[in-house]
């Protein structure tokens, strides 16, 4: 138990005996045979919990609630020998957290302040949220205070000046446009185009005469000479998106252009110069996809010079909570809607869900709250339901001692939840599971895990 509790209660022996209680469990105590003496140290000091006999001579707990609860966000706890309906409403309306009567049971309590001390822990960070937001206000970079974030921002600071390929990786929706876009800002191209192309989202053919451009006449429509993008972004930086669905046949092309620095339109005789930055990304295990003949060799080589893995949503901790605050700022500001922050219950849900299409599923999650909220806060109501509803599965392994099962059956069944949390990524999961790709494949093989 971590936190600063400060306990008030007119006798002395129960003080005591909850401070030794309390220490013993990890947390800081002070106490107070009066509220009178107490408010002050309260609302001066910095305390997580306040645990406050209800009936107490002078100021009663009820008072000193009401005096708490209206000048500091700090959960009350009450105390009573006299556990009546009658009571608890009354502790409740003054604004108390929770309610516990005597004879005090120290588990029964020490659960009691455990939630109310994470309770207090995330309102301070969502009361932190706008002033970290409005820093990043504007700022089309990437939003986060991870440790995973700050190294991910590290690399983009030491690779942005350094005019090489990079592939950068990542589960969909976890921003990696966004980084390419950083490498391109703080890099010697800045002043220079930054063009984007989904590979994934174009047929080969036109996906061809986007990259290379064409000459009047090359094909039916070829009404006039149009440059390619890798001539558009001449100077700058060409941006690959979902390189890895690039068809197998236009590969050969791609891997000429890039070693060469030469492209020939469609229907062109000559060749042209370019002077271009490549940067790319995908989703798909491509050392997978070379095992299965679905991707060049030498293509990835040339793409992968230098690799930047962009972490999954699930792995940020609270930054989930600073972009869904970002989030909500930006679409009610578009919506016209004054709504000043979530409620407690929201940013626990909002940290519980596990986020299978990341950055791109919250920002949808949150236009949709906000759209949805009535209030100055949103509740957990204006959630989608999957998340509102969402409540994290265990492994799928036995229950012992009931289900007695093989080792290999054991091994089985977590081979498959390591891939299926990695969304299939083979290399990842080696990593997880401490094997080579080649074990992994041949274990999957015997297990039947394609």
């Amino acid at each position: 138990m971590k936190g600063q509790i400060y306990i008030i209660d007119d006798d002395q022996s129960m003080c005591e005996f909850l401070q030794t209680d309390l220490m013993r469990r990890g947390a800081k105590v002070t106490w107070s045979l009066s509220a009178e003496s107490a408010v002050k140290d309260i609302l001066d000091g910095d305390y997580d919990v306040v645990l406050t006999d209800l009936n107490m001579p002078g100021m009663n707990g009820i008072e000193l609630c009401e005096r708490i609860v209206a000048n500091r966000d700090i959960p009350v706890i009450m105390l009573t020998a006299f556990g009546s309906l009658e009571t608890a409403i009354a502790a409740i309306r003054a604004g108390a957290y929770d309610f516990v009567t005597k004879p005090v049971d120290s588990d029964i309590l020490a659960l009691v302040l455990e939630r109310a001390l994470r309770h207090r822990s995330l309102e301070e960070q969502i009361k932190r949220l706008n002033e970290t937001v409005q820093h990043y206000e504007g700022v089309q970079e990437i939003i986060g205070e991870s440790r995973p974030i700050q190294e991910l921002l590290d690399q983009i600071k030491r690779l942005a000046g350094i005019d090489t390929s990079i592939l950068i990786i990542g589960e969909s929706g976890t921003g990696k446009e966004l980084v390419a876009r950083a490498l391109h800002k703080n890099s010697p191209r800045k002043n220079d185009a930054f063009i984007a192309i989904n590979c994934s989202a174009l047929p080969e053919t036109l996906l061809e005469s986007e990259l290379f451009g064409y000459k009047k006449g090359a094909f039916t429509d070829a009404k006039a000479d149009r440059k390619g993008l890798f001539l558009q972004a001449n100077g700058g930086t060409l941006f690959l998106d979902e390189v890895g669905d690039i068809p197998l046949t236009l590969q050969p092309k791609l891997l000429r252009a890039l070693e060469e620095r030469r492209i020939r339109p469609l229907g062109g005789n000559e060749e042209v110069e370019f002077d271009v930055r490549i940067l790319a990304a995908t989703n798909r295990d491509l050392e997978s996809e070379i095992e299965e003949n679905n991707f060049r060799r030498d293509l990835y080589f040339r793409l992968n010079v230098i690799q930047i893995d962009v972490p999954a949503l699930r792995l940020r901790g609270n930054d989930i909570l600073l972009l869904a605050h970002h989030f909500m700022d930006l679409n009610a500001q578009r919506m016209k809607k004054r709504i000043k922050s979530f409620l407690n219950v929201t940013a626990q849900k909002l940290m519980a869900y596990e986020w299978p299409g990341n950055v791109r599923e919250l920002k949808n999650a949150m236009e949709r709250a906000v759209a949805m909220c009535q209030h100055d806060k949103i509740s957990a109501e204006d959630l989608p339901e999957k998340i509102r509803d969402y409540s994290p599965s265990d492994i799928n392994a036995p229950h012992f001692p009931e289900e007695l099962l093989p080792l290999i059956e054991i091994e089985r069944r977590y081979i498959s939840y390591v891939l299926s949390k990695v969304g299939n990524n083979k290399s990842k999961a080696a990593k997880i599971l401490g094997l080579d790709r080649k074990t992994l494949y041949r274990k999957m093989e015997r297990y039947k895990l394609d």
